[in-house]
């Protein structure tokens, strides 16, 4: 993976003796630390910074293609899964090829098809095309929403990059939010609302879309969305097909030409994909290493709950006595979680998921230490229904997100005169409403069915591209790839329209997925019940982040008591939080390092709040 920027001003020559290009390419190191490079237009600017994992020696960005007509070039983040076959086609319409490089035969598609391109690719990614003979910057984001595409229009200048970070590095972006940017931190966060990067005039493309950039402005359009057809195929076809689509997804992305790795944590998901990579490896003679997180203590202060009723270790055991791979175990303690709550806030630039993005931070970093790319479980809950709110029959008939119930407690912070120009129950119920408007349903569905169809667009387009915006920005801090094999949109694709009926086969949750990866897992793992991402449940991490934040509230100066009302966090402190913040990830210790990150956000950005 990478880091992409790049300024485009027309009918001005820009100054490419300005150190702003290089502040914003810098400012994505941390994502590509291997090379750099910065190309010059008369009125563009691209910059790169990269992540060497396929054809290190001919992949090298910006890279540009000239012919009679065309004088493109290409800033690129991500990876495709269906390089070969791309570039088989290209080939036989007459195209050489330098390297093996994915990134090549994205630029040679772009040329050959224009913006048809993205209709072809299988894979995650985030791209901008500057045609110089054309003036005019094409970009486009993956249909899953992977990778990250931030811009901003100010005074003719379109300004993008794959971090926030990278546009404040300009002059003339500053980092300014207003009402609904609070609206947005305190009603929908750690989610986002699509579109928006929350920063005031900062965008965020969305995911499926592209377009361009030229002398009549920015024009986008979505290329691809979830169409609800007939299913025609019976069960044992169903499960056929959905064997074939996991385990075709996870062997095309464990291609690289450096080390990979996969996630373990001892559930469903990350040991399906352990598996089918593990047989992939032996095939080829190697040994597959896998990565599980832990916690000091964990085993000591452990306790069930609905959601949780078991523990993860016990079950990582039986995968590796199955895998009979390499599994290295990182365990993190409690004052490194904390401390890296504020790291968690510079990956994202934003405040996130607290220790939810902090141990997955802390978790990479070590990862790394071995690996480049690693694969992980993410996506498959929203996809294959095994989240609790698909299958609690009074969850999911709630009108409203089923994981975030709740507007009016999290309203209840707002000091007055923020209070009053904000409708939560508006701003939170509008985004809801529209994302069903949206949802694609065939005619004559039955109740239940027609709400699955809603849950599932619900969860794709809300709580998954929060997950996803963590995978990314805590992964990518440390310069490691993290693919989601579970994010093929094929997969998607073929499982928007299978019945509900059939996902939950044989009434389990995700049924349908275990019966078609039976053959790959331990009896114990195939039939586990789901168990969230693995956190600390150390009641000293409580305490510790309870205490930074009576540091902030006894602070008078502390910027978040700007539009937060101190007796409630005081409040939070004291009782603990009633409602979960956001799903069960985020209970009273996640709500109260919330609070902490916005503090530190605040300051740290030297965020000014404006009209």
């Amino acid at each position: 993976m990478c880091g992409i920027a790049g300024v485009v001003e027309l009918g001005k020559t820009l100054d490419t003796q300005s150190a702003t290009y290089t502040e914003m390419k810098n400012a994505l190191l941390r994502r590509g630390p291997d090379q750099s490079g910065i190309y010059y237009a008369t009125n563009a600017a691209l910059m790169h910074t990269r992540l060497c994992v396929v054809d290190i020696e001919n992949g090298m960005q910006p890279m540009s293609y000239q012919t009679c007509e065309r004088d493109c070039t290409l800033v690129y983040n991500g990876e495709l899964y269906n390089t070969q076959e791309i570039r088989a086609e290209l080939k036989a319409d007459g195209f050489e090829f330098k390297g093996h490089s994915d990134t090549e035969v994205v630029l040679k598609s772009y040329v050959k098809w224009g913006e048809k391109c993205v209709e072809k690719f299988n894979g995650i990614f985030a791209f901008a095309v500057w045609d110089e003979k054309e003036k005019r910057l094409f970009v486009a984001r993956d249909r899953m929403g992977v990778k990250p595409f931030f811009y901003t229009l100010v005074d003719g200048k379109f300004i993008f990059g794959s971090e926030i970070k990278a546009l404040l590095c300009h002059p003339q972006v500053k980092p300014r939010i207003n009402v609904s940017s609070i609206a947005e931190i305190m009603l929908i966060g750690p989610g986002r609302t699509s579109g928006c990067g929350v920063f005031k005039n900062v965008c965020e493309l969305p995911p499926a879309c592209c377009g361009y950039y030229s002398s009549n402005g920015l024009k986008l359009k979505k290329y691809w969305q979830l169409e609800d057809k007939e299913h025609t195929d019976n069960i044992n076809q169903t499960i056929e097909k959905v064997r074939f689509l996991v385990t075709d997804a996870i062997e095309r992305q464990l291609v690289s030409d450096v080390p990979v790795c996969t996630f373990l944590s001892g559930g469903l998901d990350s040991s399906i994909i352990s598996s089918v990579a593990n047989r992939y490896f032996k095939r080829r003679g190697e040994t597959l290493h896998t990565f599980t997180i832990d916690y000091r203590d964990n085993d000591k202060f452990f306790a069930k709950s609905k959601f949780q009723p078991n523990s993860d270790s016990e079950f990582v055991g039986v995968m590796m006595d199955y895998l009979r791979c390499e599994n290295h175990v990182v365990t993190i303690d409690t004052p490194e979680l904390v401390s890296a709550l504020f790291k968690a806030v510079d990956a994202r630039d934003l405040p996130g998921m607290a220790d939810v993005d902090s141990s997955l931070l802390l978790f990479c970093d070590e990862i790394k230490k071995y690996s480049t790319v690693a694969l992980s479980g993410e996506c498959s809950d929203e996809i294959f229904g095994g989240y609790p709110w698909y299958r609690d029959k009074e969850i999911r008939v709630i009108d409203g997100f089923p994981w975030a119930q709740s507007t009016s407690y999290r309203y209840s912070f707002l000091r007055d005169e923020f209070a009053d120009m904000i409708d939560a129950g508006d701003y939170v119920y509008s985004r809801y409403a529209q994302t069903l408007e949206s949802t694609s349903k065939n005619v004559g569905l039955s109740p239940v069915e027609s709400r699955m169809k809603e849950m599932m667009k619900l969860n794709l387009d809300w709580f998954m591209q929060t997950l996803l915006d963590r995978k990314d920005r805590m992964s990518m801090y440390n310069a490691l790839e993290v693919r989601v094999p579970f994010c093929d949109y094929r997969i998607a694709e073929y499982l928007y329209s299978v019945p509900w009926e059939t996902k939950d086969y044989k009434g389990y949750e995700k049924g349908l997925l275990r019966e078609a990866m039976k053959d790959f897992l331990p009896y114990e793992i195939l039939w586990r019940k789901k168990s969230p991402y693995p956190k600390t449940h150390n009641p000293n991490y409580c305490k510790a982040v309870s205490d930074i934040l009576q540091q902030v509230i006894d602070n008078p100066n502390s910027r978040i008591l700007e539009f937060v009302k101190k007796e409630q966090l005081q409040k939070l402190i004291d009782e603990g939080a009633p409602l979960h913040w956001y799903g069960q990830l985020m209970a009273t210790p996640q709500t109260i390092a919330y609070f902490v990150q916005i503090n530190y956000w605040l300051e740290k950005y030297n965020i000014e709040i404006v009209e």
